[in-house]
C-alpha cells in the first residue's frame, strides 16, 4: 500500500465524516476490521462498524470531524484530528443535554488494500465527560503548592 492510496483513503474518510455518511464511512474497513474507541469500546466487523456511527450520529447529530495531520509509514499510521460537536440524543444513559464539547485525539491505524484493518482512537475521554457534564472536576488553583509545602 502507498502513501498515495493511505491518503485516498483518509480523504474518502474526510468526505464521508463531512456528510455524516455511516455507510460512507464503514466502506473504508475491512468486513473483519477492529476498531477500539473510547466511547464504543471494542468494534468488530464492518456491521457493527455501521452501527457505531449510526449511534455516534443519533447522539450528536452535528459532529464535525477535522483531520490536522495525517502521518504514513507503510501500512500503518496516525491521523490526528478535533472534533466539535452538541450532546443532543441520550449518552451513557443520560438524556441529551444541549452542551456543545470539543476533543482533539489520533486515531492509529493500519490499512490493507485500501481498507482499515485495525482502528485504535486515542482522545481525553474525561475532559470529554466533563465537558458533557457526566463527570464534575475542579481545575487545579494556581496558587496552591505541594502538600505540606
Amino acid at each position: 500500500m502507498t502513501r498515495d492510496d493511505a491518503i485516498e483513503v483518509f480523504n474518502h474518510q474526510q468526505a464521508a465524516w463531512n456528510a455524516r455518511d455511516p455507510e460512507a464511512l464503514a466502506r473504508d474497513y475491512a468486513d473483519d476490521c477492529t476498531v477500539i474507541s473510547p466511547i464504543f469500546r471494542t468494534v468488530q466487523g464492518k456491521a457493527a462498524i455501521v452501527e457505531s456511527f449510526r449511534a455516534l450520529f443519533t447522539t450528536f447529530p452535528d459532529w464535525q470531524y477535522t483531520t490536522q495531520e495525517l502521518l504514513v509509514d507503510g501500512d500503518t499510521g496516525a491521523e490526528t484530528f478535533v472534533v466539535q460537536a452538541t450532546h443532543v440524543g441520550e449518552f451513557m444513559g443520560l438524556p441529551g443535554s444541549g452542551r456543545k464539547f470539543e476533543i482533539q485525539g489520533v486515531r492509529i491505524f493500519r490499512l490493507q488494500d485500501r481498507k482499515i484493518t485495525y482502528e485504535r482512537r486515542y482522545y481525553d475521554f474525561t475532559g470529554f465527560l466533563i465537558q458533557l457534564g457526566v463527570l464534575r472536576g475542579k481545575p487545579a488553583r494556581p496558587d496552591a503548592g505541594p502538600p505540606g509545602a
